[in-house]
C-alpha cells in the first residue's frame, strides 16, 4: 500500500506492534537520543518511538520509523527489498539482437508506462499549508541536540528542495541543518551533492540567493527517495512515485517557486544566501565520530507552513548500527541492478553497517580473466557516489558477501597482501576524517578472488573442503537415529 504521509505510516507501525508511545515528559537535548540509541542497538533495530510530551514544544517527535528491515519493506510496499531491484532489472532488460519490431516496441512501452504513472500530481490545497506562520520561529519545533559535543540543535531528517538556476531541474537532498536562531540554519550540503551544484551555478549566474524549501515529513517512499543516489535524469519525486505505485501529491510553496509534498508535516520556505557561510558543527555523525566545525552555507527561513496537528520526524546518527543503516541497506538492494547494468560481472554487493556506507564495499563477482577484479574495483570508483568508497573487497561468486564470517574467512585466506592489495587516489567523503586533505584521499582495493597464473600465482589453487553430496544425504536421512537432538 502507498502511505499518504508519515503519520499514516506510524499508525500502520503501531497496528503491527512496531511502535511504542512514550508519554513521559522528555527533553530534546540529549535525552531523546540516549533513549533512541539504546532502542536502536536492540536486536532487529528495536521499535519506532513516538515521544508525545517533549519539553519546550507542543509537537510530538517520531524517531526510528525506518529502523528495521521489516519497517523499510513496509515503507516501500514490498515483502523483500530485492523485489524493487528485480522490478528495475526487468524494466532495464532490452530485447536481444534480431528480435522483431513488436518486441522492441513492447519493451519500450513497458518502460514508458512505468514512468508515466510516477509524475508528481500538483494540487491547489494541501494539508502542509493548513497553518501559515509568516513570523517563523524554529524554537517552537522539538529539534534535537543529539550528542554532548554537538554545536547545538540539528534538523536531522529534512527534505531539501532546490532548483538548478540554469536548467530549472529540481532536486531533493537530505542535508543536516544546524539551528543558529529562530530563523537561520546551516545547510550542510557536501561538495559532491546536487544541492551544492545548484548553489555553485547560482553563484556563476550572478545570483545572490538560491530559493530553497525544506519539508519535514512526507510519505515514507518520498523520505527514502531523498536519500537515494539517483542518476541525474531520474527525479526523486518520480522515483518515489515509482516506489509507491502512485504519484506523489505536491503543492506550490507560498513564497518560493518550488513544489513540496502536499502531506508534509512542516515546510520551511526561504533561501540560501550565496555570499554567506557560517561555521557549522561539530556534529556526532553516522561515522560514529564527530565531524569537525567547517564553513557551510546559511539557510534563511522566511515562512513556515504546517499541518494543524503535525508530528516532527527525526533521526539520530552515531556509532552503527543505527536507523540510517536500514535506509542504506535499501539503497544497496534497490540500486544493485544499476551497478550490474554497467558491470554485469557483479553478482552481489554488501555494504556492512560497520563500513558506514562508504568505508567498505564487499563485491561478489564472476571472474573470467586476469585483472578482472581490479577492473571491477576501478569501474565502481568511477560510478557516481561510489567514487567515495574507501575500501572495495572483491571475492569470487561462490562467496556469500551477506555472510560476513564466510567473507572474512575467504578474504584472509585468499590474499597475498603484497600482490593483492592495491591503492588509488580520488575524491573522499566530506566526513572522511582519516585522509590528510579534506575531500581527497586514498582508496584501497583487495582482490580476494582465486589467482590465475597470469596474475603471478603459478601454484595450483586448493579446493574448498566440502563433504560429498551422497554422505550429506545419508546423514540427513539417519540424523534422528544418532540421538544427538
Amino acid at each position: 500500500m502507498a502511505f499518504r504521509d508519515i503519520q499514516e505510516f506510524a499508525a500502520a507501525l503501531e497496528e503491527r506492534g512496531w511502535l511504542r508511545r512514550i508519554k513521559t515528559r522528555v527533553s530534546p537535548i540529549l535525552e531523546i537520543t540516549e533513549i533512541a540509541d539504546r532502542v536502536m542497538k536492540q536486536p532487529g533495530g528495536g521499535p519506532a518511538l513516538l515521544f508525545e510530551n517533549v519539553e519546550g514544544s507542543p509537537y510530538p517527535v517520531l524517531i526510528n520509523a525506518f529502523g528495521s528491515m521489516e519497517r523499510m519493506c513496509l515503507a516501500l510496499g514490498v515483502e523483500r527489498l530485492d523485489q524493487i531491484g528485480d522490478e528495475i532489472r526487468s524494466l532495464m532488460e532490452l530485447p536481444s539482437p534480431g528480435t522483431g519490431l513488436l518486441d522492441k516496441l513492447g519493451a519500450g512501452l513497458k518502460l514508458v508506462e512505468a514512468v508515466r504513472h510516477t509524475v508528481p500530481r500538483v494540487v491547489s490545497r494541501a494539508p502542509c499549508q493548513e497553518v501559515v506562520e509568516e513570523e517563523p520561529d524554529l524554537s517552537r519545533l522539538p529539534i534535537l541536540q543529539c550528542w554532548p559535543q554537538d554545536a547545538g540543535r540539528f534538523i536531522t531528517l529534512p527534505l531539501v528542495f532546490t532548483k538548478d538556476p540554469r536548467t530549472g531541474v529540481k532536486n531533493i537532498g537530505m542535508y543536516r541543518m544546524q539551528v543558529y536562531d529562530a530563523r537561520t540554519t546551516g545547510m550542510h550540503w557536501h561538495k559532491h551533492k546536487v544541492g551544492q551544484q545548484h548553489a555553485d551555478r547560482g553563484r556563476e549566474a550572478g545570483l545572490r540567493r538560491l530559493e530553497a524549501a525544506v519539508a519535514l515529513g512526507a510519505d515514507p517512499a518520498t523520505i527514502y527517495a531523498a536519500t537515494a543516489p539517483l542518476p541525474p535524469q531520474v527525479p526523486e519525486l518520480a522515483f518515489a512515485g515509482f516506489l509507491r505505485k502512485q504519484p506523489v501529491e505536491v503543492v506550490k510553496c507560498r513564497t518560493v517557486d518550488l513544489e513540496v509534498p502536499a502531506h508534509a508535516e512542516f515546510v520551511l520556505e526561504g533561501y540560501v544566501d550565496l555570499d554567506e557561510t557560517r561555521v557549522e558543527g561539530p556534529f556526532g555523525d553516522h561515522t560514529g565520530f564527530y565531524s569537525p566545525a567547517e564553513p557551510y552555507p546559511v539557510f534563511h527561513v522566511t515562512t513556515i507552513t504546517r499541518k494543524r496537528n503535525p508530528v516532527y520526524p527525526a533521526t539520530i546518527v552515531g556509532r552503527p548500527p543505527m536507523e540510517d543503516f536500514y535506509l542504506g541497506k535499501a539503497t544497496e538492494r534497490i540500486f544493485l541492478p544499476l551497478m550490474q547494468a554497467v558491470l554485469p560481472e557483479i553478482v552481489d554487493v554488501n555494504m556492512p553497517a560497520e563500513g558506514v556506507f562508504h568505508n567498505c564495499v564487499l563485491v561478489r563477482m564472476k571472474k573470467r580473466y586476469p585483472g578482472h577484479a581490479r577492473k571491477v574495483a576501478y569501474g565502481l570508483w568511477g560510478m557516481g557516489l561510489m567514487m567515495l568508497a574507501k575500501c572495495i573487497v572483491l571475492v569470487d561468486d561462490d562467496c556469500d558477501v551477506q555472510n560476513l564470517s564466510e567473507t572474512a574467512w575467504r578474504v584472509l585466506a585468499n590474499i597475498d597482501p603484497e600482490r593483492d592489495v592495491f591503492f588509488a587516489r580520488g575524491p573522499a567523503d566530506d566526513l572522511e576524517h582519516a585522509s590528510p586533505a579534506w575531500r581527497y584521499g586514498s582508496k584501497m582495493g583487495i582482490d580476494a578472488t582465486r589467482k590465475l597464473p597470469e596474475e603471478g600465482h603459478p601454484r595450483p589453487w586448493p579446493d574448498d573442503i566440502v563433504m560429498s553430496p551422497e554422505i550429506k544425504a545419508l546423514v540427513d536421512r539417519r540424523w534422528r537415529e544418532y540421538g544427538i537432538d
